[in-house]
Parts: C-alpha cells; sequence; structure tokens
C-alpha cells in the first residue's frame, strides 16, 4: 500500500522531503501547504500534487500521513492536531524550544497513539550508520570516546538566528542526536564553551557561532562535539569512534571522490556544498525507515522521545555555558 503524504511547509527543507518523498516508491505526494502560495505553488507544480490548506490536510481522506516542515513554533501544535487527526507524524527537529512544551506535546501522542518521528536525518546516512555497525559488530570493542565535528560553510541568515533557539538547540542538536546514537549510554553531564569568532552580529543577536560540548557517560564513556558557523572548505562532516579494540571514522564526503595526483601534488574536489546535497541518501533514507513503520515495520525511530532527550543535552550545554560549569543531566531532566 502507498502512504499517501501532506507537505507541510515549502521552504528549503520542504523541498527536500518532497523530493524524497515522491522518490520512494511506497509513497505518493497528495498535498502540500505553505503560508507562501508560491512556495506551495512550485512544489506542485513540479511534482503534480495539489495545494491545500493545513486544515484541509487535516480533513482529508486522502492523506495518511504529513511531513512537518514549517517553523519551529509551530511543530509541537502541528503534531498534536494531527496525531489527534489520526494521521502520522513525520516532523523536522525540534519539536520545540521549550523541553515542558515537548513533553506536553508526547503526552498526547501516547494519548492518540499517534506514529510521530522526529527528523534526525544523520541516523541514516549510510558512511554514519556503516560505523554504527561496525559497533554493534564488536570490531572495535567496547566504545570509548566519540569524536564529532560538523561546521556549515556559513552562518544562517539573521533573521533565522534570533529565532532558532540558538546554536545548541539548532545546530548541535543533530550531533546530541548523533552522540547518543554511538555512545550506547546515556548521557549524564554536559560541559560546554562558546564563543562568537565568525560575526559579530551573531552575538549581538545573543548566539555563537563557535562551540565545543563534552559529553560523559555515568561509566565514563566520552564525546566531544566541535561546531563552527564558519567553514571555507565547505561542508565538514565527520565521525571518529575510538574503542577498546580499535576505532572506525567516517571522513568528509565529495560529489565526486576522485584523486588527481600531478608534480605539483596531490588534489582531491571540494567538499559538498551543504546539507541538501551531504545528506540527498539520509533523506531518502529516513522517509523510507518511516513509510517502512507504518506498514508494520516496527516503532518510528528516532522517536518524539529522542527529541526530547537531543533537546535536553542542548538546554544542559545552555545552561553550562551560562554558568561556566558541567551540568549534570538530572537537574534539567
Amino acid at each position: 500500500m502507498s502512504v499517501r503524504f501532506g507537505l507541510l511547509g515549502a521552504g528549503r527543507i520542504g523541498k527536500v522531503h518532497a523530493r524524497a518523498v515522491t522518490g520512494d516508491p511506497g509513497a505518493s505526494l497528495v498535498a502540500v501547504a505553505d503560508a507562501v502560495p508560491a512556495a506551495a505553488q512550485a512544489i506542485a507544480d513540479q511534482y503534480g500534487c495539489a495545494v491545500r490548506t493545513v486544515e484541509a490536510i487535516l480533513a482529508a481522506g486522502d492523506i495518511d500521513a504529513v511531513v512537518i516542515c514549517t517553523p519551529t513554533d509551530t511543530h509541537a501544535d502541528l503534531i498534536e492536531r494531527f496525531a489527534r487527526a489520526g494521521k502520522a507524524v513525520f516532523c523536522e527537529k525540534p519539536i520545540d524550544l521549550s523541553l515542558d512544551r515537548v513533553k506536553a506535546c508526547l503526552k498526547v501522542v501516547r494519548e492518540t497513539r499517534a506514529t510521530l518521528m522526529v527528523g534526525f536525518n544523520r541516523r541514516f546516512d549510510p558512511h554514519f550508520r556503516a560505523v554504527r555497525a561496525e559497533i554493534d559488530k564488536g570490531t572495535i570493542g567496547a566504545v570509548e570516546m566519540v569524536t564529532i565535528t560538523s561546521r556549515d560553510p556559513g552562518p544562517p541568515p539573521m533573521d533565522y538566528i534570533a529565532r532558532s533557539g540558538g546554536i545548541f538547540r539548532d545546530m548541535t542538536i543533530h550531533d546530541f542526536d548523533m552522540a547518543r546514537f554511538l555512545l550506547g549510554e546515556d548521557v549524564a553531564t554536559v560541559t560546554a564553551t562558546a564563543s562568537v569568532l565568525v560575526d559579530p552580529a551573531i552575538g549581538k543577536a545573543g548566539d555563537f557561532d563557535s562551540v565545543n560540548v563534552i559529553l560523559t557517560t555515568a561509566s565514563g564513556r566520552q564525546c566531544v562535539i566541535t561546531n563552527s558557523r564558519r567553514a571555507t572548505y565547505g561542508y565538514d562532516q565527520r565521525i571518529e569512534v575510538h574503542g577498546s579494540r580499535g576505532a572506525v571514522s567516517a571522513e568528509n564526503q565529495r560529489p565526486v571522490s576522485i584523486e588527481v595526483a600531478t608534480s605539483a601534488g596531490y588534489t582531491r574536489p571540494p567538499l559538498h556544498d551543504f546539507f541538501m546535497t551531504r545528506y540527498t541518501e539520509a533523506y531518502a533514507a529516513e522517509i523510507a525507515a518511516f513509510i517502512a513503520t507504518l506498514s508494520g515495520g516496527g516503532p518510528a525511530s528516532p522517536s518524539g522521545e529522542d527529541g526530547l532527550a537531543a533537546l535536553l543535552l542542548a538546554d544542559c550545554a545552555v545552561k553550562s555555558v551560562a554558568e561556566g560549569r558541567t551540568v549534570r543531566v538530572s537537574e534539567l531532566a
């Protein structure tokens, strides 16, 4: 059975998910809604779906599931509305910027027994999944240390910075989820440092553009996360996991993976320029996993609880920077 989708939000990430849904043989894109009519119409024209209001999609009998790509402050309300309407929900991270609001939303999800999957797409990147597979096989023994490097080519627009919830909740939240995915244990403490090194305007907006975080589990396993809003050489995405018997890593990816050797030395093509191209396979794979869940393939993962856990770590990082100390996760849980 083909899963019939409604798309809420036709912006940059909405376009990515429209491509993923329409590229899956087990899905069809029925309708799209956006506050900007021209944006919705562009997707409708490209993929042959209808333009409808959110209310019409909510009431539609020909839509089984929705992909929520609207601004963050609308996510929790939309999840609740569509859960109560009996539709499955895939929602981009985060569910909300408030832990209490996320908890209230997840209560509705549980009460309605709705399917909710949160868009932490990096879990579905084939290179990162291969790292996890080596961990699961025991190739490197017990995990001891994880290193995650995530640097954007440049900062987002200032109007986005102002409503993003800050770098920890907007950018590092992906790495918090990846840390949980790789560590295999719950995080017990968070120590974070943050600076403004890229653009003074980011600091004036109350945010940071350069951060480092150390996560520690109860057994002592550690994860170091480094983020920057500036990487002049491209979209920098790397992970390494060190274990008791060895290590496994995933290096940066390039649109073309070649190396040229001449008398001038060795050269390689540039990195991907941003997430839309770097994680194309991951976006397709996560939608496929969501469809499989709806076809009886087990519980949705990453779940709403995974979204809550990543936001909790982000809040701990914010508190760590503000107070200049290590924060125990139990303080905010």
